[in-house]
């Protein structure tokens, strides 16, 4: 499949997506959120995974960054499910365990069509500079639940909040790689259909 655009705007925020999920059509990501810390967690997952994407985002900043953050992960969550297509020919299962420096965090999907979400990280910090920690887990949630995939997160250990959420979307990147991977022609399931 090729590029996939997406738009989602509501009163709270608007998301420009183009989405690229095997890096053929576009040459790098570019992300433009106005939240330092959120572009820098998405540049990762995106190198770390090997999809890449366009993204603009404008939200309500002045009040806090939940909706810029949350709506970005459902706009990706939804093309992320439209590229997949009929999902045949891949791995379905994928996961890492990351460590960065001290801390170490795993996470395990299914690309299968049944969403499901479970997430087990205990910050040392609430905030990274401005960021509140708590919405890393509305991102994770919004992308799996509208990628329509299970999601399972969690984080063994850390010390210091900003290698915790590192870890943590490195370790999405790569379980996601894994489970992309081209497999025979067959589709990873009993009942024939995902």
């Amino acid at each position: 499949m090729g590029l996939i655009s997406k738009i989602r705007e509501t009163k709270e925020a608007r998301i420009e997506l183009t989405f690229d999920l095997h890096g053929e059509y576009l040459d790098e990501t570019r992300v433009q959120t106005g939240v330092g810390f959120f572009d820098h967690m998405l540049e990762t997952l995106s190198f770390h995974s090997g999809i890449l994407f366009e993204i603009k985002a404008y939200g309500d900043l002045e009040v806090d960054y939940h909706h810029t953050v949350e709506d970005v992960g459902i706009v990706l969550g939804l093309a992320f499910d439209e590229a997949l297509g009929d999902r045949k020919g891949i791995a379905r299962f994928g996961e890492a365990t990351i460590p960065m420096d001290e801390a170490l965090s795993q996470a395990v999907v299914d690309l299968v069509r049944r969403p499901y979400f479970h997430y087990s990280v205990e910050f040392p910090a609430s905030r990274i500079g401005s960021f509140d920690v708590e919405l890393i887990e509305e991102f994770f949630k919004a992308f799996a639940l509208n990628g329509m995939f299970t999601l399972h997160i969690r984080n063994f250990y850390g010390k210091n909040a900003h290698h915790i959420a590192e870890s943590l979307f490195k370790a999405l990147a790569h379980a996601l790689r894994r489970a992309l991977e081209p497999s025979e022609e067959i589709i990873f399931s009993v009942k024939g259909s995902l």
